[in-house]
């Protein structure tokens, strides 16, 4: 199946390095021309440099409307209309929640949801305009099982989900999808998974089907599929990229 992405117009939110820089690649490397959306764009320096005008790197906040209008607007110049948008910007808060402040609560709903919120606001007359488009969210595992100390992230996740499927329905009648997807363990400065201890990486490692760590690859394959004519019937989706986290109690047993 020959996934057709040429020319396609992309925003990618929180682009700037881990599994949004990837992001970004992949939809590049398919022919699409990207705007990566993200607080500090200067990381993108060497990848403007290979791509040249196929890139715009441009400054956002996603907790501010007027930083999102801003950025959606010169997106949309600059690659000459939108099509797909992918709200990747997240950020994570780990702590008992007694033990949550409420800035870091509302700071990590006002990133992972009203992130969400506010950048498909901005690109919906878009799509809506020329009648397609996609919209796609990263959700996490955490939204299908979540974790001691992640009760702001976990629940932020959730919301994301619920969105998703609600501005699936809102937006179907103009043949614009919506799906979200739940990534598991990608080693990242953000979660530091690859620093653990060796016998903590094992006891990580145990719980997944496919035993090994997910690569921002991994993701971006999904995210790709999602964006491309032959996921026009998938909406308000959660699509599991997690290689199996939990699809049975113990997945380790079957490697004796």
């Amino acid at each position: 199946m020959l996934l057709d992405l040429t020319d396609r117009r992309v925003i990618v939110t929180g682009g700037a390095r881990g599994i949004g820089r990837a992001l970004a690649e992949t939809f590049l490397a398919e022919g699409a021309r990207v705007a990566v959306l993200d607080l500090d764009v200067t990381p993108l320096d060497d990848l403007i440099g290979a791509w040249g005008d196929a890139l715009a790197a441009i400054p956002c906040n996603v907790r501010s409307e007027t930083s999102v209008t801003e950025a959606v607007t010169e997106a949309a110049v600059r690659l000459g209309g939108i099509d797909v948008l992918v709200n990747n910007a997240g950020i994570n808060v780990e702590a008992l929640l007694e033990e949550t402040s409420d800035d870091a609560w509302t700071a990590c709903f006002d990133v992972n949801v009203g992130g969400v919120f506010r950048m498909s606001k901005a690109v919906i007359p878009y799509l809506k305009e020329q009648g397609s488009g996609r919209i796609i969210n990263a959700a996490s595992f955490a939204a299908i099982i979540p974790s001691v100390g992640s009760a702001a992230y976990a629940a932020s996740k959730s919301a994301v989900v619920q969105l998703t499927k609600v501005l699936a329905s809102e937006l179907g009648p103009w043949g614009i999808t919506v799906n979200a997807y739940a990534p598991g363990m990608v080693p990242t400065a953000m979660n530091g998974f690859a620093e653990l201890p060796a016998d903590r990486q094992d006891a990580l490692l145990d719980t997944l089907s496919l035993r090994r760590w997910e690569e921002p690859e991994d993701v971006a394959n999904v995210v790709r599929f999602l964006a491309s004519d032959q996921a026009g019937y998938v909406t308000g989706a959660l699509i599991d990229v997690s290689g199996g986290k939990f699809a049975t109690q113990f997945p380790a047993r079957a490697r004796g």
